[in-house]
């Protein structure tokens, strides 16, 4: 039995047949690390001795029935900004480089109470601000599917470690897409939830009012048992909310009979590459075939997302990062002449090049005389935009479209020209300007061989139609290729 091959709820159902252990699971992961992260670089940091040190403990539970959950003894890698008691936590920057801290999040709490074993952390783009994971401090993360190309990001390291099978599943934010769009880029299954299901205690924030954490899994099924163990109310976090329909997997079920699907025809224009294109539609076409109605309709404002959404995360993050002054935690320069020149020096030494960017943005959109002409119209194009939402989910379940305008770009594409890195936010960052829970699955593969993901968004707290409706899409796609099977980058 190949235990890579299993998927997350599998490998748990293995583990308390007793037909794998969960230290074999974990050592096969390690296995697998040994074999492919020299070229991937999907970690900044791995934790093997704890990983079984974890696994040992897990496994006593499991043998007594302490934990019977759907997940226990299942290796899990967290994104790497989201704080882990006594392991690095970097935010893939060099002014965290060291920073270890002393709690852990609620979401990686929650994990932990559910039986799963840390295996480690994966690499992102810097403070989660970027498209491909080459902005981290630790260097790109490749992608499974074809070395030459990037992962997406920001969580990159996530989405390439469970598509090159380096983990069962994993932990990623979502700011702007940044779960969404890796996910469709590694062929893998990507949810940021509604605003507010999964607390934000712990995560190191970038854009306060637009983070939200979600699972980066290898299908549907995984997907929803992950959502059901960490989303949680937490007193600790201000913004989070109390629900009660957090059963999830009750809504694996293979049926959209009479379903309401739209398609926003301004998804569906310029920038959007063909082959993209035709998989996307292909995919709706599937769901219309078991019974579901699709429309097409027009969702107005989806030009000015891209404005509203880098003025918005970049005012946030200007005031979020402040924080890193090297006084208090993380790096600080060694050599500096009084406290004004510490902070100069260790900001300027510490950050990199995309987070002095939109610093620099964030802090000019709040500044007087253009905090009223930049920032509070931002705020006002997103209540707008958020009434476009509601309007349309007056009418349909789900709204469907692709989840990028293309399919993964080579390495070192992306970064000479950081405008066009943020206009390949286009379709998934309205989702987090109006709270909404949206899905990314697989949908196809390009001709050069890399997987294109299918988009699917709900109306706040309506998660179960996305999971229902993904959950079925996936019954009639069938298995998806894995990177392993693919023909690019030397594979067979």
């Amino acid at each position: 039995m190949d235990i890579l091959s299993l998927s997350a709820v599998e490998l748990a159902a293995k583990i308390k047949a007793k037909e794998v252990t969960v230290k074999e699971a974990v050592e096969a992961v390690f296995a697998r690390m040994e074999e492919k992260e020299k070229v991937l670089n999907c970690y900044v940091t791995l934790d093997k001795e704890g990983a079984l040190k974890q696994a040992e403990e897990v496994q006593k539970k499991i043998d007594d029935g302490t934990l019977t959950g759907a997940l226990a003894g299942v290796p899990v890698a967290i994104k790497d900004n989201m704080c882990t008691e006594g392991m690095l936590t970097t935010c893939s920057s060099k002014i965290l480089g060291n920073f270890i801290p002393t709690f852990s999040s609620e979401a990686v709490l929650n994990l932990k109470k559910a039986g799963v074993v840390i295996i480690g952390k994966t690499n992102m783009d810097e403070f989660a601000m970027g498209s491909t994971t080459e902005t981290s401090a630790f260097g790109e993360t490749r992608n499974p599917w074809n070395e030459k190309h990037v992962p997406g990001g920001s969580s990159g390291g996530s989405a390439a470690a469970v598509a090159a099978e380096e983990c069962f599943f994993a932990l990623g934010s979502d700011t702007g897409g940044s779960i969404r769009q890796p996910a469709s880029f590694c062929g893998v299954v990507g949810m940021k939830p509604t605003y507010g299901t999964v607390s934000r205690y712990g995560l190191i924030a970038y854009g306060s009012s637009l983070d939200q954490i979600g699972p980066l899994t290898k299908n549907v099924e995984d997907c929803a048992t992950v959502m059901e163990v960490i989303a949680s109310h937490d007193l600790k976090d201000s913004t989070s909310v109390k629900r009660e329909d957090t059963d999830f997997t009750s809504a694996l079920i293979e049926d959209v009979k009479g379903m309401k699907i739209g398609i926003p025809r301004d998804y569906f224009g310029e920038g959007l590459d063909s082959e993209v294109k035709e998989a996307v539609l292909a995919a709706a076409k599937a769901l219309e075939e078991k019974g579901a109605i699709v429309e097409e309709f027009d969702l107005s404002l989806v030009e000015y997302a891209i404005p509203a959404y880098y003025t918005i995360a970049s005012a946030e993050a200007s005031s979020n990062l402040e924080r890193f002054d090297g006084v208090k935690y993380g790096y600080r320069t060694e050599e500096y002449e009084g406290l004004h020149n510490m902070y100069k020096k260790t900001r300027s030494e510490g950050f990199g090049a995309e987070v002095k960017r939109r610093i620099m943005l964030g802090s000019f959109v709040l500044s007087s005389g253009y905090y009223d002409a930049y920032y509070l119209k931002a705020l006002r194009t997103k209540a707008l935009i958020k009434k476009a939402f509601d309007e349309a989910f007056a009418k349909y379940d789900v709204i469907l479209g692709p989840v990028a305008p293309t399919t993964a770009p080579e390495l070192g594409k992306s970064l000479s020209d950081p405008l066009k890195m943020y206009l390949g936010d286009i379709y998934t960052i309205s989702v987090n300007l109006a709270g909404l829970p949206g899905i990314s699955i697989p949908c196809g593969v390009d001709k050069k061989g890399l997987p294109i993901g299918l988009q699917l968004i709900g109306d706040c707290f309506q998660e179960k139609k996305l999971i229902q409706t993904a959950y079925t899409y996936e019954k009639i796609r069938g298995e998806f290729k894995k990177p392993a099977d693919s023909m690019e980058g030397g594979r067979k």
